[in-house]
């Protein structure tokens, strides 16, 4: 019989396999930063309502920008075992890339604490592409989302994270 624990490695499970929230009390405060992405993929024809500024529902990159800030300060209520964090930054841009016709979504979320920021960054852009998809659905419904992926983090005893994926500023 082995004493290793049930998923060992995994975080957020005790000894017995269970679910639980990571006690951070031990960890030192450190400037932590999670940098993610994503894309969303459309017509030619609802990118340019985008860039014109002409969709009905108003400016669709602006809104989801606020969306998208809103969002990283709620992620603990949308994700069970998350930490409730007092962010210090939460910066949002967006990349058109008329080329392939999608606009690419990058949340920077900075905070001072014990854990990381990781699962801000990753909602904050997910719901800024979800809220353009919202805002232009009604001309076009195949719209698509994907690659939504932290791309670095800084800070806390893991130190720095840099993805390997090269984005190269393309979409």
């Amino acid at each position: 019989m082995t004493t290793e624990a049930p998923n060992s490695g995994l975080t957020h499970f005790n000894q017995t396999g269970q679910a639980h929230m990571v006690d951070v009390a031990e960890k030192k405060d450190t400037h932590r930063t999670a940098i993610a992405a994503g894309n969303i993929r459309m017509k030619p024809e609802t990118l340019a309502i985008i860039q014109q500024g002409s969709a009905k529902k108003g400016d669709v990159l602006g809104i989801a920008r606020i969306a998208a800030i809103m969002a990283a300060k709620r992620t603990s209520d949308l994700i069970p075992l998350c930490h409730p964090l007092a962010l210090t930054r939460v910066n949002v841009d967006f990349n058109i890339a008329e080329k392939t016709s999608s606009v690419q979504c990058i949340v920077q979320v900075e905070t001072v604490g014990k854990t990381g920021v990781e699962m801000e960054a990753l909602t904050a852009t997910q719901i800024g592409l979800l809220t353009i998809y919202d805002m232009c659905k009604a001309v076009d419904r195949g719209m698509v989302m994907s690659d939504i992926r932290v791309m670095e983090k800084h800070g806390g005893k893991s130190g720095d994270w840099i993805s390997l994926i090269d984005d190269a500023g393309e979409n």
